[in-house]
């Protein structure tokens, strides 16, 4: 079975809707600052610190600090656990539009 713990990490982290913002920003940029992420939204530079705290922590996002600046880049790789959990029940999706399939040319032969 895989682990639960990073499951619920990235779960947890991503079932804020802010926090799931700023990450799909870090996602679309190569790298971003926290000025950039703060500029064009309504959430406060120290906020946008403490979620990307977050999404560092659960592996999501990656800092590599320059000067005064500290650039966040997305780690795909964060998104294992969550991906593995979800193939795990890719067969149950699987018998269901095979037997959807199966409906459908009954139907309409």
């Amino acid at each position: 079975m895989i682990e639960a713990t990073a499951i619920d990490a990235v779960l947890r982290t991503l079932a804020d809707p802010t926090r799931r913002a700023i990450f799909e920003r870090v996602v679309s940029s190569d790298e971003i600052t926290v000025v950039e992420l703060t500029r064009g939204s309504s959430v406060t530079q120290g906020a946008i610190s403490q979620h990307l705290k977050s999404l560092k922590q659960a592996g999501l996002v990656a800092e590599r600090p320059e000067g005064r600046n500290v650039y966040y880049r997305a780690q795909p790789e964060g998104l294992v656990p969550l991906a593995d959990w979800m193939s795990h029940y890719g067969v149950f999706w699987r018998e269901r539009f095979a037997n959807l399939k199966t409906l459908l040319k009954e139907i309409d032969p």
